[in-house]
């Protein structure tokens, strides 16, 4: 691609990964600088020119989340005022999407706070990637581009060769999501039914669906706490299962999360990079799969004008 075309920005969220895009792409990753003011303010300078080109800001909504997204706020605005062509927030993990709807009374619809926030100051459009729930993409008046990360994580795991796969939905609400995978990997269903007495807190209950002597991955678009996935697998070898593989999109991992996955017995976990994971929280078995040329891929496609969905085709 041409650099006097095209540039793409990063905040502290995420550097690696906006670096690798950047290798993929074939252009430098774009001067900025993005630091702290004494009282914690984030401070944002363009270091080059931008007028006229096409403009990516990678930036996951990420730990620490408000920050990130301070910092996704003051960049597009940073460019937009110095007359960048086209804005494109690139937005490997949307925080804050897990509030999509009224669950209980007085309390806000975070994930739309935020897509008004983003909206605001004035992006052209939005790529990201398997947001929490598929109607954030109504919550903007822009174009959103959605991408999805199983066609990589389907590839790893076919390579595995593995026999006997069943995929295995932790709750209710992911059961498409563990159909659609199946059949990219040839494994059959099963769900964990579960009962969630208050936020972060789960209890297994029952699983559904034939696991004995299996090879189960359980799949989720995100690991936050732990708890969850650690209980799920827990219940999946309680009965009967050979094998559990943890796979996720985003790897938030707050708080004691790591312990959690660690004392869980999993023969692998497979996330995706779009969250930095530090040096201090390691994981046992971890496999980080890049999302750096899918989101290449979409990026010259959306300067070249060319459609983003036949990349899932």
């Amino acid at each position: 691609m041409n650099p006097n075309e095209v540039a793409v920005f990063s905040g502290n969220a995420n550097r690696p990964l906006a670096e690798e895009i950047c290798n993929q792409l074939g252009i430098p990753k774009g001067a900025i600088s993005v630091k702290r003011f004494s009282d914690g303010e984030s401070s944002v300078k363009i270091e080059e020119n931008v007028r006229g080109r096409d403009v990516f800001v990678v930036q996951s909504i990420s730990f620490p989340a408000n920050d990130s997204l301070m910092e996704l706020l003051l960049i597009i605005d940073a460019l937009r005022r110095a007359s960048a062509r086209r804005i494109t927030a690139v937005l490997p993990y949307y925080g804050y999407g897990r509030q999509d709807r009224k669950v209980e009374p007085r309390v806000p619809i975070s994930a739309r706070v935020v897509a008004d926030l983003i909206e605001t100051v004035g992006p052209n459009r939005v790529l990201t990637m398997d947001l929490h729930a598929d109607q954030i993409q109504g919550f903007f008046r822009i174009p959103v581009d959605h991408l999805y990360f199983s066609p990589v994580l389907a590839e790893y795991i076919n390579s595995l060769k593995m026999d006997d796969l069943v995929i295995v939905s932790p709750d209710s609400g992911g059961a498409e999501r563990a159909r659609n995978f199946g059949k990219k990997v040839n494994g059959s269903l099963a769900i964990i039914d579960k009962r969630r007495p208050k936020a972060n807190e789960s209890v297994v209950m029952n699983v559904i669906g034939d696991i004995k002597d299996k090879n189960c991955l359980l799949l989720d678009d995100m690991i936050d706490t732990g708890g969850t996935i650690a209980k799920a697998a827990m219940a999946l070898y309680e009965n009967g299962a050979k094998s559990v593989l943890c796979c996720a999109t985003h790897g938030v991992l707050s708080g004691e999360a790591p312990e959690k996955l660690n004392q869980a017995n999993f023969k692998q976990i497979v996330l995706s990079n779009s969250i930095m994971i530090p040096e201090t929280k390691k994981i046992n078995n971890l496999k980080t799969l890049s999302i750096a040329p899918l989101f290449a891929k979409a990026i010259e496609r959306i300067h070249k004008e060319e459609s983003i969905s036949s990349l899932f085709l």
